[in-house]
């Protein structure tokens, strides 16, 4: 498990909303912007830290601005334990006992990307995401809001080699169907197996080759328009409700 030492500080409401619902020992301190506006506003999120006896701290807005980079905090922030990715095997385990749906993502490097995709996984009932430890967004503060809080409900693993991960999941009995626009084949025209792993590639780039070479099969989204393609994060998002909507949809 990777172990970093600087603390996180993730910012905006819904984010540190969800980290208070969900991990708040890991929560070191609430910073709030100082103001008697942003004080009434971010009451309910005051009340549950101090209920919960976390620390709480007023800082002037341009000290709020600087901790965060200057990004949209909406006054609100919180230091908290750096994000701890699990190892792999836990997985693999699990994917050996039951059904199992997974993100794996190649090379993504935008963290409002990546934020956006975990939200969509989260909501439609993915607990696993697997990503590259090089060339990719890893889980920021800004991944954190992008996602709403997202991020605190999923287990995240980081891996030395994605191609190498892909083939431990199948070895496990995981099926691997990549996201490629160019595919013949649709995600409507197939009935995915209960432990899938899908792959999306790269913003601009796609799925890698050697990654690519692993998939059990390739699946596009139907373009209707005269746009050949969707974001990364619409596209994913729309794979992973049409998961879930299969799944609700299977017997028993």
């Amino acid at each position: 498990m990777d172990k970093p030492t600087r603390p996180l500080v993730i910012f905006g409401v819904n984010a540190v909303r969800e980290k208070l619902k969900s991990a708040p020992a890991e929560i070191f301190e609430l910073i709030l912007s100082d103001g008697r506006e942003q004080r009434a506003r971010l009451s309910p999120v005051i009340e549950e830290a101090r209920r919960l006896g976390l620390p709480v701290r007023y800082v002037h807005p341009h000290k709020l601005d600087a901790l965060t980079g200057g990004a949209l905090h909406q006054g609100v922030a919180a230091a908290t334990a750096p994000y701890a990715y699990l190892p792999l095997d836990g997985l693999l385990d699990e994917i050996k006992t039951g059904p199992a749906r997974v993100l794996a993502l190649d090379s993504l490097t935008d963290p409002m990307n990546f934020g956006a995709l975990l939200r969509s996984a989260e909501g439609a009932g993915v607990s696993h995401v697997i990503i590259p430890k090089d060339r990719s967004v890893s889980v920021t503060p800004v991944v954190v809001k992008a996602s709403a809080g997202a991020v605190n409900h999923l287990k995240i693993h980081r891996v030395p080699n994605l191609t190498r991960a892909l083939q431990d999941l199948k070895e496990a009995g995981c099926w691997i169907v990549g996201l490629d626009s160019e595919a013949p084949e649709s995600i409507y025209d197939r009935r995915f197996p209960d432990r899938v792993a899908i792959v999306l590639g790269s913003e601009g780039g796609g799925l890698r080759p050697l990654v690519r070479r692993e998939c059990d099969f390739l699946v596009s989204i139907p373009m209707l328009g005269k746009v050949s393609s969707l974001n990364v994060s619409v596209a994913g998002g729309v794979f992973l409700y049409e998961l879930a909507r299969q799944a609700r949809a299977a017997p028993g």
